[in-house]
């Protein structure tokens, strides 16, 4: 293996080096690439780019996206880079590892990264595990996390929600994703409340024979998040110095709420909650 300082850097015009196509990461923070931008401006690209030739006087970026993107904002004319002799599938490879140890991709742009390069270049399971230095059901795991609607990764992503909560939305039916989701998101839930949720819904306690048909358990999903929803807006708004309390009622037929708000805010009452 060669290291930086056995091979040639070379200065690079940035109109010479195009981005790869295999580039694992898909969002770039403008946040983030102007205060990288002012920190070239002042003290110069300290780690080279890494790059390999196509064509005859073409390069092709491996390794150091956001820093190209900085550069050419700070207008730099030349770009130290180190040229690596490899094929594009090894290339990508390289990208992607290089970005996984930065921790530069959040967790669904690994996953997609590591499908996409076990689709177009064949590699299998195995083979990919073994060189991002995993564990095969280590990269199982990552690889179902596309289980998740797009839409629903860029909520996600947006909340900052760990993969963790993905996990604990991974025991849903598909059809019930989003629904939670929303929940969770809109009322803040911890790891182990949004575990404990999904857990209502997965695994809902036995119920008494009845006549009636038995109800399917997305619909006592629904009603338990209702509950747990009414239960948490009550306690923000009680939080917030709002007098709020709610009852509760349940029969063979139905479940009764009443929630009673008091209009006068200087007049305290004293109802039981529930």
């Amino acid at each position: 293996m060669h290291t930086i300082s056995e091979k040639k850097i070379l200065l690079l015009r940035p109109d010479e080096i195009s981005p790869s196509l295999d580039q694992p990461r898909k969002n770039f923070d403008e946040y983030e690439l102007r205060s990288l931008c002012d920190s070239i401006r002042a003290n110069g690209i300290i780690e080279p780019l890494t790059v390999r030739r196509e064509g005859k006087s073409g390069y092709v970026l491996i390794s150091g996206e956001r820093r190209l993107r900085a550069a050419k904002m700070a207008g730099l004319r030349r770009i130290p880079c180190v040229v690596h002799n490899t094929d594009l599938k090894n290339a990508a490879v390289m990208s992607l590892t290089e970005n996984i140890q930065r921790s530069d991709l959040n967790f669904f742009e690994e996953a997609e990264a590591i499908d996409r390069l076990i689709g177009i270049y064949g590699i299998s399971k195995t083979d990919m595990a073994a060189r991002l230095g995993m564990a095969q059901s280590t990269l199982s795991n990552k690889l179902r996390l596309l289980k998740i609607a797009p839409p629903d990764r860029e909520k996600i992503i947006g909340a900052g929600l760990n993969v963790r909560h993905v996990r604990a939305l991974l025991r849903l039916e598909k059809d019930d994703v989003s629904f939670v989701l929303e929940a969770v998101i809109n009322n803040r839930m911890s790891v182990k409340e949004t575990e404990e949720l999904v857990k209502s819904i997965v695994e809902p306690p036995p119920q008494r024979l009845a006549k009636t048909p038995p109800v399917r358990k997305s619909a006592i999903g629904n009603i338990k998040l209702f509950s747990n929803s009414l239960s948490k807006l009550l306690a923000t708004m009680q939080n917030s110095g709002v007098n709020a309390y709610s009852s509760r009622v349940e029969t063979d037929d139905y479940i009764e709420y009443e929630v009673k708000i008091e209009k006068n805010p200087e007049k305290q009452m004293s109802i039981p909650g529930i």
